[in-house]
């Protein structure tokens, strides 16, 4: 089976972003895991906009949402050292630390959510009731592990 250029160019683009997010992950992982949780939101605003009729409904692309929200969801719960508690302007609420089992079980019930909506997805009804469900555990979350700004 032939690897097409485009195939090979996004393989290694990935790649290449996993590699530079490994090494700010470590440098900075107050900037990373607001990278990530950056991407987490983008899709968001994709999904509700295919949920609302602004853009088409696309099968692909709502799996995709999915697949975005299912890898965010295993890199960042491990992207609270000790030493990312204050700084860089940081919205992570002490609670984190105070249970990281919680904290950690959230997230995983968010993967857990997403992986079976993107297995799950086949319309833009069942992207729009799998969606708010997995959308659900980013609003818990923000809610119980994020100090909210005014």
């Amino acid at each position: 089976m032939a690897i097409t250029g485009r195939f090979l160019g996004g393989a290694l683009g990935l790649v290449l972003m996993v590699g530079a997010g490994a090494v700010l992950a470590q440098n900075d992982p107050i900037a990373s895991r607001r990278a990530l949780e950056r991407s987490n939101e983008e899709q968001g605003k994709i999904g509700a906009a295919m949920i609302k009729g602004d853009v088409p409904f696309d099968l692909d692309r709502a799996k995709s949402v999915f697949a975005t929200f299912l890898d965010v969801a295993g890199k960042v719960p491990n992207m609270f050292p000790e030493n990312s508690k204050t700084g860089s302007d940081t919205t992570a609420a002490p609670k984190i630390w105070d249970d990281p089992d919680g904290f950690k079980a959230a997230y995983a019930r968010f993967a857990a959510d997403a992986k079976a909506a993107q297995q799950a997805v086949q319309d833009q009804a069942s992207f729009q009731l799998l969606f708010e469900r997995v959308i659900q555990h980013c609003r818990e979350c923000h809610d119980t592990f994020r100090v909210h700004k005014t």
